[in-house]
């Protein structure tokens, strides 16, 4: 996979955050629902430590409801204040002040008990890039705060954003990658259209993307493609199957799998396919399962 990877760039996140956490008095981390492992830095535990944290789960709209709760459990039990948003409509974020309020209760109670009643509570809002960040920040600030783009990078410097009541967000630029160390959390970006498709051939992404919905949503291969998976077919073998009943054929009578490709890709993203996740909890635990760190 052809992948950018900057290295510097990670450095000079991991430094502002660390320069910045003693300013703030919780993190916000925002991920992408559909794919909550992969839409994530996982050093970000090891930075942020026992600061408390909520966890905004973006793009609710999108993910399947099911394994939402899945995901919301999980992240409960670790002690994380959640959130469920789609920041394009603004779904759930008005909840956002009274789920901080809940979360540092007893820190704001502290504050009032020394005299510092409506003392700014500050939070620092962390995610990769095209997770919904800069979205986020101007649905809770109720105003254009932070500038959007679908090119990552483009918070340039950290920015202190009043939100009113108190709080204030400190946006930070959106540089801390996600790890790629594993093929899929580029496919599963890649899916998502968080990063280019040219991280890979086009076909290959697409019969992979097949093999994943057979894997977790068969039904809604037969729905929309008109056609059962077959259990022991390729990825490749299924992308044809798709361009067969949808009638794409190039010169020679071949089927048009990068046409297939590109539609399936499309009509995911686009929610035709319906609410898809394409990771769950069980896969991180089975990742830690027998894993020994020295």
């Amino acid at each position: 996979m052809n992948i950018q990877w900057f290295p510097g760039h990670m450095t000079k996140a991991k430094r502002m955050i660390n320069e910045n956490l003693k300013y703030v008095d919780a993190v916000v981390e925002i991920m992408d629902l559909r794919i909550p492992i992969s839409s994530r830095n996982p050093d970000i535990d090891e930075l942020v430590g026992d600061k408390p944290r909520i966890v905004v789960l973006n793009r609710v709209d999108q993910a399947d409801p099911e394994i939402s709760k899945k995901w919301i459990k999980h992240f409960s039990s670790l002690g994380y204040a959640t959130l469920e948003t789609d920041c394009k409509n603004g779904k759930g974020t008005n909840a956002f002040q009274s789920v901080v309020k809940t979360l540092l209760k007893d820190k704001i109670e502290a504050y009032a008990a020394k005299g510092q009643v409506g003392r700014q509570i500050r939070l620092m809002v962390l995610g990769i890039p095209n997770v919904g960040k800069s979205s986020f920040i101007n649905k809770v600030a109720k105003r254009k705060a932070a500038v959007t783009s679908d090119r990552p990078g483009v918070t340039r410097g950290k920015q202190w954003i009043s939100l009113g009541n108190g709080l204030e967000l400190l946006d930070t630029p959106g540089i801390l990658w996600p790890k790629f160390d594993n093929q899929q959390v580029g496919e599963n970006l890649a899916f998502t259209g968080a990063v280019k498709d040219e991280i890979m051939d086009r076909i290959t992404l697409g019969a992979n993307l097949m093999l994943r919905l057979r894997e977790y949503y068969p039904d809604r291969i037969e729905a929309r493609y008109k056609f059962k998976p077959d259990p022991e077919a390729s990825g490749s073998d299924l992308l044809e199957m798709g361009a067969k009943k949808r009638g794409f054929l190039i010169s020679g009578g071949e089927y048009d799998l990068e046409r297939m490709a590109a539609v399936l890709l499309d009509e995911f993203r686009g929610g035709k396919l319906g609410r898809i996740t394409l990771e769950r909890p069980e896969e991180l635990e089975k990742e830690t399962d027998g894993s020994v760190d020295d």
